[in-house]
């Protein structure tokens, strides 16, 4: 019997489309396992077998031994992460294929090649080990991975830092300098959590020679910014947490460290999402918190802690759209189409990258992550 067309999918209601990818999961049985990301709709995330951040998903991708295929509810990048850390058995889908990061396309492999080219010129050969934000692209982590870098996520970005700056007699990478990418507000609210000022970071523009530096401010800085951002978090201003202060006295404001710094430094504290729900779930009845990250997440934990206050930091709750691109009639089209025996929407990682790519994301799956949000300064 021939599958429903695009359209027909399109067409179906949510109770029908809820039918089908229940039909589809228990005729499957454990050959398939469904992540979803903390940022998808809440429709999607109800059928997600095992949910997360980053890091956290890409654990679970890597635990995921059993299942023949793994269905990533999330964007690109985090698909191939998993396709990286899956066994060569496995296969990964993603139900919308074009559900991308705009901040990991600030960042292009060859584009990094040529920082680091620049920038240890710069810094007269002291050795400048890449830090790449689990959200980049599969090449740009090859890239890392080669340069002895390796990946990391908000819950711990500090940990990999310290490692890279670590002495390799003391099982670090020896860097003298960090160049993160693609994220600048992350890598910049870590240093200063690191006991670093402004003053110890210098912002790296892929668009100007040389990143739009010389060898003063190279020799000056310990933390080099590739001038990337992600375009929901850098939403969030100053004046958020001052109104948000006026009209909830005794509020906490508790913020992702993708925020701008002076955000990050106005709110009461800071953490990647798994931080932030640990935070707001661990917190007692009665208590108030504005958080300012994804409104999907937001929103789902003012559902599910109905005893005390949740709020968007945001008047204007801020949505990622690619996040928000995985719906239920592209999770049953690609559940529909395994239980039928076909492929579609896989993902994998090219071998010519895929080595070295592999390597960036096992050094970061190794370095532990903090588990409680951070206290703002």
């Amino acid at each position: 019997m021939a599958r429903p067309t695009d359209e027909t999918y399109a067409a179906m209601s949510p109770r029908q489309l809820d039918a089908r990818i229940e039909a589809a999961k228990a005729a499957l049985g454990s050959q398939v396992v469904i992540l979803g990301h903390h940022y998808q709709r809440e429709e999607v995330i109800r059928h997600a077998d095992l949910t997360g951040d980053s890091l956290k998903l890409s654990q679970l991708a890597a635990q995921q031994t059993a299942a023949r295929y793994i269905v990533f509810c999330g964007v690109h990048f985090m698909a191939e992460s998993a396709d990286l850390l899956a066994g060569a058995d496995q296969t990964v889908v993603m139900p919308c294929p074009q559900a991308g990061c705009p901040m990991a396309a600030m960042a292009d492999a060859d584009d990094v090649r040529t920082a680091l080219e620049e920038l240890t010129a710069l810094a007269g050969g002291a050795r400048i080990v890449p830090v790449t934000y689990v959200n980049s692209s599969a090449a740009v982590k090859a890239v890392t991975g080669a340069a002895g870098g390796a990946c990391c996520t908000s819950s711990n970005a500090r940990g990999v830092l310290e490692w890279a700056l670590r002495p390799t007699n003391q099982g670090g990478a020896g860097a003298e300098k960090v160049l993160a990418v693609p994220d600048q507000h992350l890598a910049r609210a870590t240093a200063l959590d690191m006991g670093y000022t402004l003053d110890d970071c210098a912002l790296y523009d892929p668009d100007q020679p040389d990143g739009g530096l010389d060898a003063d401010a190279v020799a000056g800085a310990t933390f080099l910014l590739w001038k990337g951002f992600c375009n929901v978090h850098q939403r969030f201003c100053v004046a958020d947490v001052e109104r948000v202060r006026r009209e909830q006295p005794g509020v906490t404001v508790i913020v992702h460290p993708e925020c701008d710094i002076a955000v990050v430094q106005a709110a009461d504290l800071h953490g990647s999402t798994e931080q932030i729900i640990r935070a707001v779930s661990e917190a007692g009845p009665g208590t108030a918190w504005a958080v300012g990250t994804e409104g999907q997440l937001v929103n789902r934990l003012a559902r599910r802690l109905g005893d005390r206050t949740v709020v968007n930091l945001s008047q204007a709750p801020q949505f990622c759209y690619t996040m928000s691109m995985t719906d239920l009639a592209s999770l049953a089209r690609v559940l529909d189409a395994l239980a039928d025996g076909q492929v579609v929407n896989e993902v994998a990682v090219p071998e010519r990258i895929a080595a070295d790519a592999r390597l960036s994301l096992e050094r970061m799956v190794a370095l532990k992550a903090g588990s409680s949000a951070t206290r703002s300064l």
